[in-house]
């Protein structure tokens, strides 16, 4: 195992910060679950065992997990959820049926994403398969958002249908824990993401809503800020989770107090930093973008000129 590989203390990385809250226990991933890794969720019952989004953390362990697995569930359909799911052969996988073509095998997954530069898709391919060893289920069973898995004594999960991030991304309750995983609505700085072939700003939108009403104890997202002990501190971080959003279209806005093209939108960059160098930017970039001009446009706050040229203004 690399030196580099650690727990919070400096010892070696071996789920020594993993969070125990009753049967749910949060496996901790490197830094917090910062992407590539994540962090995974393991709950108990009685009879049986469910994992849930089985991160590539997982692969650096320093033992095995202390409990078999006997089933797993995806929240959605990206590499990073689904990276481990090669570790357990004999467990079932389960995902939420709108997402099911994007955990059965490369392909299916690759459309999720939706690149519009086959270059774009053929390199993301082969990060797919050389760092996240992508293997695909394609027996892996499509559930509906009402989905149940009662796992004995008392412990049982229900699925909820939290859309936008893709089409089928779903959040966990576990109410005898008062245990709530969100997924990838991870209340981070970076905000919502929405950038895929498969995603939804207006389904974003809904969600975010539906998430102010989901009472738990325990606020657990698979990236950046891991455990949210709280209602109260939960819906603070979702309430400036939810700003980035806003904020987004006033920075647009501003930006077309002159006309520009898209191609101007995705090159001053909304969504990420300028700073970040990847071949996948400007794609995610245009979807994103695209969606916020197609809501301000709606609401008369923009409008498009000959030429394809936005410009701030229109009405309301």
């Amino acid at each position: 195992m690399p030196e580099s590989i650690r727990n919070a203390d400096g010892s070696p990385y071996d789920g020594r910060d993993d969070i125990r809250l009753g049967p749910v226990t949060v496996l901790t991933g490197l830094d917090q679950g910062r992407y590539p890794h994540g962090n995974s969720v393991l709950l108990q019952g009685a009879e049986q065992s469910l994992l849930v989004d089985p991160s590539m953390s997982l692969d650096l362990r320093s033992g095995p997990l202390a409990a078999r697995v006997d089933q797993i569930f995806n929240s959605h359909a990206h590499e990073d959820h689904v990276a481990s799911n090669r570790l357990f052969p004999s467990a079932p996988v389960y995902i939420h049926e709108a997402d099911l073509p994007g955990v059965q095998d490369i392909d299916g997954l690759l459309s999720i994403y939706g690149f519009d530069d086959p270059a774009v898709t053929e390199h993301f391919r082969q990060v797919l398969e050389d760092e996240f060893q992508f293997a695909g289920s394609p027996d892996a069973v499509g559930v509906t958002s009402d989905a149940v898995f009662d796992l004995g004594g008392g412990v049982r999960t229900e699925v909820v249908h939290l859309p936008g991030h893709t089409r089928g991304h779903c959040g966990v309750m576990v109410p005898s824990a008062g245990v709530c995983y969100l997924g990838d609505i991870d209340l981070s700085g970076f905000g919502p993401y929405y950038g895929d072939a498969w995603s939804s700003l207006d389904d974003f939108r809904r969600t975010l809503a539906l998430c102010r009403d989901l009472e738990a104890d325990f606020y657990v997202t698979f990236h950046h800020k891991h455990v949210v002990e709280g209602r109260a501190a939960f819906l603070g971080q979702l309430a400036d989770f939810t700003d980035v959003i806003a904020r987004r279209d006033d920075e647009l806005l501003a930006f077309l107090a002159e006309p520009r093209t898209l191609q101007d939108i995705v090159a001053h960059r909304f969504v990420y930093r300028p700073t970040v160098d990847d071949p996948m930017v400007d794609s995610v970039e245009r979807r994103s973008m695209s969606q916020h001009l197609d809501s301000l446009l709606a609401a008369g706050q923009v409008t498009c000129e000959g030429e394809g040229l936005w410009r701030r203004g229109g009405g309301g």
